[in-house]
């Protein structure tokens, strides 16, 4: 088969691209540049520079690449900027994949894989968050990643599209170095970020009904999230298509099936990073914060035979080399 993955030269998609191509998988990245980089792909990686949005562009490479599946992972992804420009994350999250869907039905591609996110689920009420917990996102970051596993398999049935949602949970750490997230907005890089600058990390809230008080989160090593991408592209190669008007559709989360406070994650960042003590400053809860959010990941492994294998040391050790990577000297 061969491959189009959108958003192929960001922090996630750079490692699924990577994960594929090594796996033998015939690939080709479209991605409009505003937040990846070129420099993540291999120099034989065909990169198209555009966006999903650009109908003409996407049915060229379709049909130029011989594309039989995709893999979509364009998108727009921070919560509090989603909150003050909600048209713009309804513009590229969701009438972006539209028109890629639109262009996927008329080239006849079969299989599609959405990369969707824990989001969708909002503050669930329970300890274990399975593919059945009710879906009520809180922002439209949320919203849109919701109507897009909606969207993929309204498509996929109406049009015999065999399709796969990966809802994946709080993303860390790298393959390489040269790959790891370039952003400050997950909590790993934050914690970085400040004691870098010679500042004690901050944690949101210490009197959450958790073991110490402070928020607990699925983290999932997001080379172990491009092995799940491959999973879930590998399913779908293996099994017909279906006819149009069937459905053949799979939406499953992504972790590791375990929890990790914030607190415990400060203090894996100072020992890491060689910080003696992990004091840090606790500010007020921010809003819609649920306590905990832990995976269910009994499905993945069902139906992929996936199971994430990293841990959190290794997660903070390889986002930590990045870190360093990108800055020499702090």
């Amino acid at each position: 088969m061969s491959w189009l993955i959108t958003g192929g030269a960001g922090y996630i998609g750079a490692h699924v691209v990577r994960a594929m191509r090594g796996a033998g998988e015939r690939v080709v990245v479209l991605d409009d540049l505003s937040t990846g980089f070129a420099a993540r792909l291999a120099p034989d990686v065909p990169l198209v520079t555009a966006s999903v949005l650009d109908r003409g562009l996407l049915d060229g490479t379709l049909a130029a690449h011989g594309v039989t599946g995709v893999v979509h992972l364009a998108a727009k992804k921070r919560v509090a900027e989603s909150v003050a420009e909600p048209l713009t994350y309804y513009r590229e999250n969701v009438h972006g994949l539209t028109v890629l869907l639109e262009a996927v039905a008329a080239a006849r591609v079969r299989r599609f894989v959405l990369s969707s996110s824990a989001a969708v689920y909002g503050m669930p009420d329970t300890d274990t968050v399975t593919e059945e917990t009710p879906c009520h996102p809180m922002n439209p970051y949320g919203e849109t990643k919701l109507a897009g596993e909606w969207l993929v398999r309204a498509a996929g049935r109406a049009h015999g599209i065999a399709t796969v949602c990966l809802r994946y949970f709080n993303v860390a750490g790298a393959a390489a170095p040269e790959l790891a997230d370039t952003g400050a907005a997950n909590i790993i890089p934050m914690f970085f970020e400040r004691i870098s600058g010679g500042e004690a990390p901050v944690i949101f809230g210490d009197d959450y009904p958790t073991p110490d008080g402070t928020c607990v989160r699925d983290y999932v090593h997001v080379a172990d999230l491009a092995e799940a991408h491959l999973a879930a592209a590998r399913h779908l190669a293996e099994r017909p298509a279906p006819a149009p008007g069937e459905g053949d559709d799979l939406t499953l989360n992504i972790g590791t099936g375990t929890g990790a406070s914030v607190r415990e994650v400060a203090a894996m960042v100072a020992g890491i990073t060689g910080v003696r003590e992990p004091a840090a400053e606790v500010a007020g809860r921010r809003p819609g914060d649920p306590a905990r959010v832990v995976a269910s990941a009994r499905l993945a492994r069902e139906r992929l035979g996936f199971t994430a294998r990293r841990d959190l040391r290794e997660m903070v050790s390889s986002a930590w080399e990045g870190w360093r990577l990108r800055h020499p000297g702090r």
